[in-house]
């Protein structure tokens, strides 16, 4: 048992200015420090720093990590040619080894960001089956992450072993880690490649890439006279809590489809940028009462950076500097601990007596008044800018502690440099 004390404390509902959290596996009591007395544990100085939720990232892709540093000739004029020129061409390249220790090194910098869950969306060409359990060896069973795994369905690979791969994944029934169907986007995916999933996939939520581009949209009206959107219903796929990641062309039918089928979007609002596919219209997601998550479309691991681009992205978006205030982006943090608890069937995102310990701490002396009325003002533009916690439990274990690992981070980085000149070496046959 331990007891984190004289700390700040704050979920997104409430606020504590100077509290302990006495906890375990799971929060036992959280209180003012006026009441603290008579613990036996291990206890924690929180002096200076707050504790908060730990971070959630709702859509990655883990595999990208080893792709740093790479020379790949790249010179791409659509969306489609990053895909082809860099991604398609990287992930057909993708073994069992790399796909661990990619993970391995994903995992220990999204937890020196604060981030303690991963919902990850993989591709491997080499090796497909076989690739989900090396992401659940890596990320659950070696750093005591919690995780959500698929892979991404895709004409490009045997879609019968990417079928096979997902249905061993959905196997996955803790609260550390989970299973949902992968598909990669509409755009790869053949009527028959959707037909065959629809067979199978019974109830399991999907997660998939939506609209990311134009060309997804223009690909599907082209070819099926459908939208996207429409298309996956058409076979019957979008199951409640289905991960939809970006969605930027859709349009308002689609928008009330996805509110009509319990789905849900997973915004990344850097990637998007980064690929210059355009910019999300919120306006169409909050108008149809969706639901939205954040991911970074695996382009670093610091989630809280895309919560704040989220509320700056989406006001460049519709074009209205007040079009997005803090209310609504605490319900959307909110939210997204209530959709991740229910997917893995835990309480987590709150510092509340009988919430997973899954929580971080991070220094911060505020410049001016802090209450429960400002919170998450101080903690959006005074932490999420720089979010660097000095102490990182999941399920009550300190995985990080004064900004250092419990991990042999240096064999960790050795073996991933292994793994990436073997990796480099078959994109040089490519």
């Amino acid at each position: 048992m331990k007891a984190i004390i004289n700390v700040k404390m704050y979920d997104y509902e409430t606020y504590i200015e100077d509290g302990f959290c006495i906890f375990e596996e799971e929060i036992i009591e959280v209180g003012y420090m006026k009441d603290f007395s008579g613990f036996e544990g291990e206890i924690i100085d929180g002096k200076n720093k707050i504790l908060l939720p730990g971070l959630i990232n709702f859509h990655t892709h883990i595999y990208s990590t080893l792709v740093r540093g790479a020379s790949i000739p790249f010179d791409p004029k659509s969306f489609r040619d990053i895909l082809e020129q860099l991604w398609w061409k990287f992930d057909s390249k993708l073994d069992n080894d790399a796909t661990f220790n990619s993970a391995i090194i994903y995992g220990l910098e999204s937890l020196k960001n604060g981030v303690t869950s991963l919902i990850d969306h993989h591709a491997s060409g080499i090796d497909i089956l076989g690739s989900l359990e090396q992401l659940k060896k890596a990320i659950v069973d070696t750093l005591g992450m919690r995780g959500v795994f698929c892979f991404e369905t895709s004409d490009r690979f045997d879609v019968d072993a990417c079928i096979t791969e997902n249905l061993t994944g959905i196997k996955y029934n803790s609260t550390d880690a989970r299973g949902i169907f992968g598909l990669h986007a509409s755009m790869s995916l053949s009527e028959e490649t959707l037909a065959k999933v629809s067979e199978v996939i019974e109830t399991t939520p999907i997660h998939v890439h939506v609209a990311e581009s134009k060309e997804d949209e223009d690909d599907s009206l082209k070819n099926y006279n459908m939208t996207v959107v429409e298309r996956y219903t058409k076979h019957n796929l979008l199951n409640t809590d289905s991960i939809l990641a970006h969605c930027v062309h859709i349009n308002e039918d689609e928008a009330k489809i996805i509110s009509e089928k319990k789905a849900v979007i997973a915004l990344n609002p850097t990637s998007n940028m980064n690929n210059a596919v355009g910019a999300f219209n919120i306006d169409i997601f909050r108008n149809n009462g969706i639901q939205i998550l954040i991911g970074n479309d695996g382009l670093g691991t610091n989630i809280a950076k895309e919560w704040t681009y989220l509320l700056f992205a989406g006001k460049a978006g519709i074009k209205d500097a007040n079009g997005i205030g803090f209310d609504e982006m605490i319900n959307y943090i909110k939210n997204s601990y209530d959709y991740f608890g229910r997917m893995m069937g835990i309480k987590i995102g709150k510092v509340q007596k009988g919430y997973v310990a899954d929580f971080v701490l991070i220094n911060y002396l505020n410049p001016t008044e802090m209450d429960e009325n400002n919170a998450f003002g101080h903690v959006f533009f005074g932490l999420f800018d720089n979010f660097k916690p000095s102490h990182v439990f999941i399920k009550g274990k300190e995985l990080i502690k004064d900004y250092k690992s419990i991990f042999d981070e240096e064999k960790a980085y050795k073996n991933a440099h292994i793994a990436s000149k073997a990796l480099w070496s078959r994109l040089g046959d490519a």
